[in-house]
């Protein structure tokens, strides 16, 4: 059924596992003026208090009247784990795809996406108007849209979701854990721990490497 000139595919989280000990959003939030209030409500949903369509809408608020191009800038300075580039090159010459599975921002998404080379990434969108944001989510996205996502990735690279691995660390990444064949827990949460085929505590990506072997000992 499958016929792929690829090994495989991996799809990597942003928040708390490409962005170490926070989130993209939490960070742009800093520079918005809402870290605290945001913070507190990635919290909730991490403990399934809150559900991600709530904490979308109440940061997207705070991007009311700011420029789309504003954003780039700042994110020049976010914070990411070591490693990202050299991860990204070794998916590469190993035949794995390196894709963004993420429900960071698509500015976020688009801007890792260009600035390492993924694949394509997922995410929420928010609604813009005249080239500024309105306060409004134009596209909401969750855990589950995160896994069909990267399944439909799958099936367009022509690869069955055993010859996929994902990377990620916390709930927005149980389901899509739960259908690929190797999954990772980089930096992970308890429950992430729990539902990962394997666990990997690294300051830098690359920990994920011997790991990742295993998806391309398997297509030889």
């Amino acid at each position: 059924m499958f016929s792929s000139d690829h090994a495989g595919a991996v799809f990597f989280d942003v928040d708390g596992t490409l962005v170490p000990g926070t989130s993209s959003s939490v960070f742009l939030a800093g520079f918005l003026g809402h870290r605290d209030e945001l913070a507190k409500a990635e919290d909730a949903y991490a403990s399934g208090v809150l559900d991600n369509r709530e904490v979308s809408e109440l940061d997207a608020a705070g991007w009311a009247g700011v420029p789309e191009d504003q954003v780039v800038s700042w994110l020049d300075g976010l914070p990411l784990v070591s490693g990202i580039t050299e991860t990204v090159t070794w998916c590469r010459q190993n035949g794995l795809v390196p894709i963004l599975a993420t429900l960071a921002w698509s500015p976020v998404g688009s801007y890792l996406t260009d600035r390492f080379g993924f694949h394509g990434f997922s995410g929420p969108r928010l609604e813009t108007a005249s080239s500024r944001f309105t306060g409004r989510v134009a596209c909401h996205f969750d855990e589950y849209g995160k896994r069909d996502f990267a399944l439909a990735q799958a099936r367009e690279l022509g690869l069955a979701s055993r010859s996929c691995a994902a990377v990620g660390d916390s709930r927005s990444d149980l389901p899509l854990f739960a259908s690929v064949g190797l999954s990772v827990a980089f930096n992970g949460s308890a429950g992430a721990r729990e539902e990962a085929t394997v666990t990997v505590d690294d300051d830098d990506l690359r920990g994920v490497l011997p790991l990742l072997s295993r998806l391309v000992t398997a297509r030889r």
